[in-house]
C-alpha cells in the first residue's frame, strides 16, 4: 500500500513540474528530456529509501509487539504455576486437617476422647508388653539358674569325687607298703568310710582278717562283697580261702571254680596260695589245677 502512495505522489509531483515548465519558456525536446533524467534519480533516492526506513520500522515495531507478547504469555504461565501450587497446597493442607479430624473424631468415637485417656491406654498397653517379656526373662533365667545349679553340684560332686579318689590313693599306698595287718585292717576301715561300696578294699580286708585267723569276720565281709558285685572274682577266692582254713572243702572248691571263671589270671595262684595247703590232696582241687 506505501509502495502505491508512493508512486501516485512521483506522478503528481511530476505532473506539477511539467505544468510549471510549460508556463514558463517551452524548451526543446531535447532540453526536456535531459532535464527530465536529471530529474529521476535525485527523485527516486529519497522515495526508497525512505520505504526501506517504513520497512525497518515496521519490522522493529513487530519485534517489539512480539517480544510484548512473548512475555505477557511468560508471565501468565507463571503466574497459572504459581497458582496451581498454591491450589495443591491450599488442597493439600486441607485434606491433611480433614484427616486429623476424622481421626480426632474416631478417637471420641472408640473412648479415647482426650489424651489423658490415650496416655493411660499407651501405658496400659505397655506394662502389659513389659510384664509378657519381664515374665517370659524371669522364667528363662529360672531354667538357667536350676541348669547353674545343678552343673555347680556337678562341679562340688566331682571335686568331692576327686578328693576321696586321691585320698584313697593315697590310703593304699599306705596299704600296700604296711606290714602290719592290723594297721592294713585300719588302713581299709579309712577307704572304706570314704567308699562304703569299695569292694576291693573290703576284700583286701578280709585277706588280713585271715592272716589275722579272724575267719568268720572275712566270711561275713567276703558275702558282703559279693552282694555288691557278684561278678567280683577275688571276693569268691577269699572267701574260699576261708572255707579252706575251716576245712569246708566243698564250699571252697565251689568258691575257687567261681573265681577262676570271673578272674581266670588267679589259676596262677592256685598252688601258690597257703590258705588251699589242706586241698592238695583233694582229687577235685588236683584236676582244677590240671586243668590251667
Amino acid at each position: 500500500m506505501r509502495f502505491y502512495l508512493s508512486i501516485l505522489f512521483v506522478c503528481f509531483f511530476a505532473l506539477i513540474n511539467t505544468a510549471t515548465a510549460q508556463d514558463s519558456v517551452a524548451p526543446s525536446e531535447n532540453e526536456q528530456q535531459q532535464a527530465l533524467e536529471q530529474l529521476k534519480e535525485p527523485m527516486y533516492k529519497p522515495l526508497l529509501e525512505r520505504y526501506i526506513l517504513d520497512e525497518l520500522k515496521a519490522v522493529r515495531q513487530d519485534q517489539q509487539q512480539l517480544r510484548e507478547d512473548v512475555t505477557k504469555q511468560v508471565t501468565h504461565a507463571q503466574l497459572d504455576t504459581a497458582d496451581r501450587a498454591l491450589i495443591y497446597t491450599t488442597d493439600t493442607i486441607n485434606n491433611v486437617f480433614f484427616i486429623i479430624t476424622a481421626t480426632a473424631s474416631i478417637l471420641v468415637l472408640v473412648g479415647w476422647n482426650s489424651l489423658r485417656d490415650v496416655k493411660n491406654k499407651v501405658e496400659d498397653i505397655v506394662n502389659t508388653r513389659v510384664s509378657v517379656i519381664t515374665d517370659e526373662y524371669e522364667d528363662r533365667l529360672k531354667v538357667l539358674e536350676e541348669k547353674l545349679r545343678v552343673r555347680s553340684e556337678e562341679i562340688l560332686s566331682n571335686q568331692e569325687r576327686i578328693s576321696v579318689t586321691n585320698e584313697v590313693h593315697s590310703l593304699w599306698m599306705r596299704a600296700n607298703l604296711e606290714s602290719d595287718f592290723a594297721n592294713k585292717i585300719e588302713i581299709f576301715d579309712e577307704i572304706l568310710k570314704r567308699k562304703p561300696e569299695d569292694v576291693e578294699a573290703i576284700a583286701y580286708k578280709a585277706d588280713a582278717l585271715l592272716e589275722l585267723n579272724e575267719t568268720a569276720k572275712a566270711i561275713e565281709l567276703c558275702n558282703q562283697a559279693i552282694d555288691i558285685d557278684s561278678d567280683y572274682g577275688y571276693a569268691y577266692w577269699q572267701r574260699a580261702c576261708a572255707y579252706a582254713l575251716t576245712y569246708k572243702h566243698a564250699d571252697a572248691l565251689a568258691d575257687i571254680k567261681m573265681a577262676l571263671d570271673y578272674s581266670p589270671n588267679l589259676r596262677n595262684e592256685l598252688l601258690h596260695e597257703s590258705a588251699f595247703a589242706s586241698l592238695h590232696d583233694n582229687d577235685s582241687f588236683n584236676t582244677i589245677v590240671a586243668g590251667s
